[in-house]
């Protein structure tokens, strides 16, 4: 970036157009993969069984998939589990059986292809009409929370403002739902939360620029729209950039360190905070430039007769 002066250190306006089309091309490729390959549900929106073993040694998956197999499990899912001792069964739903009939059933069947011992830590089943219900509510209430989100900024702004940051928040979930349908990550309750918690701080990252450009439109009296965004987010953007990495130190250190129980949930943050901070500069700011935005806009509304009434 081309250094200036002190208020606009970085050309960042300057490169918008460019990160606009970076930013198309991820949402494409989001979409194209959610269209095509789509999102590797979880149990909580699926439904089925979720059964967690544990054995006395270490153990190799390819065996236990070939035993499930045989058996005539046919839609199963075996994952190691925390550790190389710890397995995890996913089933789908069998009519007429019930938890405790199918994790005793498994156990043996498991026992019998294996010469240690294993034991049942855990078994959990969600129907399918509740999985169904769990898709349509989670997907409510994204949708619900991006409303809330776009009356809230229209009233403390300007409606400009309302519709850039949406435009950065609905940005970064795409991206973030693109993520786990390339990556193939399992998509469950825990990462819906995490998407949630990302919608929430990317909104504030951008609140806090957004605060910065309206304050300097009423400051600076000369300089074009986008000298005044850029002088804005110029002034925020070390804030921004130290919240962000230190926020991502957790993460990262959540996502390596605390196992597969918590990777999807660790996983949507960290690329919920990195998109996030780059639509709070790039995205949000850029929106107002293409909404038109400009400083009588932004300028109070002088009530008629005011002159009147402060004279004596």
């Amino acid at each position: 970036m081309q250094m200036v002066d002190d208020k606009n250190r970085y050309e960042i306006m300057a490169k918008r157009k460019m990160a606009m089309g970076f930013s198309i091309a991820l949402i494409l490729i989001s979409l194209l993969s959610l269209a095509t390959r789509g999102l590797s549900l979880g149990i909580d929106f699926t439904g089925g069984y979720l059964i967690e073993v544990g054995y006395d040694n270490v153990v190799e998956l390819e065996p236990v998939r070939q035993a499930l197999t045989e058996a005539g499990y046919q839609d199963t899912t075996v994952q190691h589990f925390g550790s190389a001792k710890e397995v995890l069964v996913r089933l789908a739903p069998r009519e007429g059986v019930n938890s405790a009939t199918l994790s005793d059933e498994l156990l043996l069947l498991l026992q019998s292809a294996y010469s240690g011992e294993i034991s049942m830590r855990r078994v959990e089943f969600v129907g399918p009409q509740v999985g169904e219900e769990l898709q349509e509510q989670g997907g409510l209430a994204v949708l619900y929370a991006l409303i809330g989100i776009l009356i809230y900024v229209a009233l403390r702004f300007e409606k400009r403002f309302s519709v850039g940051a949406v435009t950065a928040l609905v940005h970064d979930v795409i991206i973030t739902l693109g993520v786990f349908s390339v990556l193939q990550f399992e998509f469950d309750l825990s990462v819906l939360a995490a998407l949630l918690a990302v919608i929430g701080y990317s909104l504030n990252d951008t609140i806090v620029v957004f605060d910065r450009i309206r304050e300097n439109f009423r400051k600076m009296r000369t300089g074009t729209p986008e000298l005044v965004i850029n002088s804005s987010i110029n002034q925020t953007l070390s804030r921004t950039i130290i919240t962000s990495l230190t926020t991502l130190l957790v993460l990262l250190a959540l996502f390596i360190l605390g196992g597969e129980v918590i990777a999807g949930f660790s996983l949507a943050l960290i690329v919920g905070v990195v998109v996030g901070t780059y639509s709070s500069i790039f995205v949000a700011s850029t929106s107002l430039i293409a909404l038109g935005l400009t400083k009588q806009d932004l300028m109070p509304v002088e009530k008629e007769g005011a002159d009147l009434d402060e004279s004596p």
